[in-house]
């Protein structure tokens, strides 16, 4: 089977957001059915076909479990369109607020995600406060 270096980039790509989001689920040790189905709302909304939805989120899960740095998930997402930067935050958020509070370790690594995805600060707490009212 021959895959065009387009779809394979989006894969790759997109199963390291996929790893990103399930680090964020990860953090406080309590991966929930809520936070998968904000995982795959999010993969859906940035393009990826629902029935590759499942094998994208086994391969992520790997990736996540076997990577001791956030920067491999991050790499790539850098350089993405703003708007599609803003998802992925707006998922994280969603992610962390989804038991409703945010401890120490989730909003960390989300200070530290701002700077590497070069997301102000601003910008960066204005969609925490949406997304923590929306919850």
């Amino acid at each position: 089977m021959f895959f065009k270096k387009k779809e394979i980039k989006e894969n790759n790509f997109l199963t390291k957001v996929c790893a990103l989001l399930i680090h964020a689920a990860k953090i406080d040790e309590n991966y929930t059915y809520k936070e998968e189905e904000i995982i795959k709302k999010t993969l859906t909304e940035l393009g990826l076909e629902d029935k590759k939805i499942s094998k994208t989120i086994q391969e992520a899960k790997i990736i996540e479990e076997s990577s001791n740095q956030i920067l491999d998930f991050t790499q790539e997402v850098k350089s993405f369109p703003e708007q599609d930067k803003i998802k992925i935050v707006e998922a994280l958020w969603s992610i962390i607020y989804s038991n409703k509070d945010a401890d120490l370790y989730e909003t960390n690594l989300m200070r530290r995600l701002a700077g590497l995805l070069y997301i102000d600060s601003r910008t960066m707490g204005d969609i925490k406060e949406r997304i923590k009212n929306q919850n």
